[in-house]
């Protein structure tokens, strides 16, 4: 029996063993399971992230390709109908010529030139049928280089008898349109062009619609730094251009009626005002982790911007960089280095704009990386210090996102925070009305209101932003949007809670 009870407890000890093995393993699977469902969760959200990352920067530039081909193409539509008018113009020129020197020998051949018998068997032309041979030869020849004969300008009248000639009535060219000021608008960067005629004309089968981006307002001058952008096959009386961005102060606009044969001349070109805010990003105030390239901040942990900063100190060194020369140039736009101040440093990872707001209303986006440690955007005054963080003193205004325990988000001024009650979006349009006082913060896809702050600029303010291990850019070109406008006014009582942190 002393056996049996050994051996007993032996395999009981044993099972007992392998019970736990097998319970252990149990709880390695599961635990392997769950390990896997949250990996799995977390490389399909870092798959996403990234694939939504890939996309912007995609949509972002096929716009600029686009943008590019459409330029590219209304250049060379541009020159190309410039040299068919020429041509087209030369050949009318000639056939005119050629009718006109036809006529004149026939009427040479039939009047016979008077022959009388002289003794010589010819007769001299009467004087006044002498003149007018000859005028009538003056008026399609005169002498080219080296004594040749070549064609001269032909009337006026010319395109209308080529157009008889080849079966188009003398009235069938479209009168000229006129635009009508009052009545087109310039809206959420959208364009919308209306026109009139003289008096109807139902041969009139579509419009050619012209504009062209300038910085100069009145008619366009013999040299622009932008080509002419063409529409054509427009039905209406009016057109509408969308999702365009102002980055030049106006648009000049033309337009011309077609039938099936022929084109109607351009009217007189009208200008239009964008009012939009335009800017770049200032490299010479940004923290030497930042790298900056006109409107797009990335983080550099390694800090690779000394030599850049050389060169552009050398750049905006020399005579046609100088601050005086650039304050002629655009009385608002900031100098690229701070006075008496070095770059932002520490902890302060910010860049400035390089343009200030001293007055109006003035929107733009920010699309940002939402796994970036940090992010910050508002707009701050020009004493904000070297290591100052932004909302961390009184010279700064911002919602601050955070990444770095827990996400979060929140609007700073003068070292005071409030938590935001709202879900991050994926980009911020920043609306700032100087005269008001008024910064307010949205997102900018849906147009809901995220933050305001209420309080009065003594200085002029500037565009700031902040970045820690993350990447941010900037749309400029910006109109006000009605609905930002429209929630304005709403919402022209601000809260108590807003209020607190000015």
């Amino acid at each position: 029996m002393g056996d049996q009870k050994e051996s007993l407890r032996k395999i009981t000890h044993t099972l007992a063993m392998k019970n736990e093995e097998i319970s252990n393993f149990v709880c390695t699977v599961k635990q392997s399971l769950s390990n896997l469902e949250a990996n799995t969760n977390k490389v399909q959200e870092d798959l996403e992230s990234e694939f939504t990352s890939l996309h912007s920067v995609l949509d972002e530039m096929k716009e600029s390709m686009v943008t590019r081909i459409k330029q590219e193409r209304a250049s060379r539509t541009y020159d190309l109908q410039s040299q068919l008018s020429a041509g087209s113009k030369a050949l009318e020129s000639s056939e005119e010529l050629l009718e006109l020197a036809n006529q004149t020998l026939c009427s040479s051949e039939t009047d016979g030139f008077n022959q009388r018998d002289n003794g010589s068997g010819l007769s001299p032309l009467p004087e006044g049928e002498s003149q007018r041979q000859h005028e009538s030869l003056d008026g399609g020849f005169q002498p080219g280089e080296g004594g040749v004969a070549g064609p001269q300008v032909p009337p006026r009248s010319a395109p209308l008898l080529f157009q008889a000639k080849h079966g188009y009535p003398d009235d069938s060219v479209p009168a000229t349109p006129e635009i009508q000021v009052c009545e087109s608008q310039v809206c959420d960067n959208t364009v919308t062009v209306v026109w009139t005629l003289p008096e109807p004309d139902s041969k009139i089968d579509h419009y050619i619609l012209e504009h062209r981006r300038t910085n100069h307002e009145g008619p366009p001058r013999i040299r622009e730094d932008y080509p002419w952008m063409v529409v054509e096959g427009i039905r209406e009386l009016e057109h509408t251009l969308t999702g365009l961005r102002f980055d030049t102060r106006y648009i000049t606009f033309r337009v011309k009626a077609c039938n099936k044969a022929v084109a109607g001349e351009f009217s007189e070109p009208v200008t239009l005002e964008t009012h939009a805010f335009t800017f770049k990003l200032d490299a010479a105030s940004s923290h030497q982790n930042l790298k900056v390239e006109d409107l797009s901040v990335e983080w550099d942990s390694c800090g690779g911007k000394i030599q850049d900063i050389r060169k552009e100190k050398t750049r905006t060194n020399s005579p046609m960089h100088s601050p005086a020369r650039s304050a002629l140039m655009s009385p608002k736009r900031a100098p690229s280095v701070r006075p008496g101040r070095d770059r932002f440093t520490a902890e302060s990872y910010t860049v400035l704009a390089d343009t200030m707001i001293d007055a109006g209303q003035q929107y733009w986006e920010v699309r940002f990386d939402k796994e970036s440690k940090a992010f910050a955007v508002g707009v701050a005054l020009r004493s904000l210090g070297r290591f100052d963080q932004l909302g961390k003193s009184g010279a700064s205004w911002c919602i601050h996102l955070n990444n770095w325990l827990q996400q979060s988000l929140t609007a700073k001024h003068n070292n005071k925070a409030r938590a935001l009650d709202c879900a991050i979006p994926d980009r911020i349009g920043v609306y700032v009305h100087y005269d008001e006082g008024v910064l307010s913060f949205y997102n900018s896809k849906t147009k809901q209101l995220m933050h305001t702050f209420k309080t009065k600029f003594q200085q002029p303010v500037i565009p700031a932003f902040m970045v820690w291990n993350g990447s941010f850019s900037v749309v400029t070109g910006l109109q006000v949007p009605s609905a930002v406008q429209s929630g304005q006014r709403k919402n022209s009582g601000t809260s108590s809670s807003n209020a607190s942190l000015t």
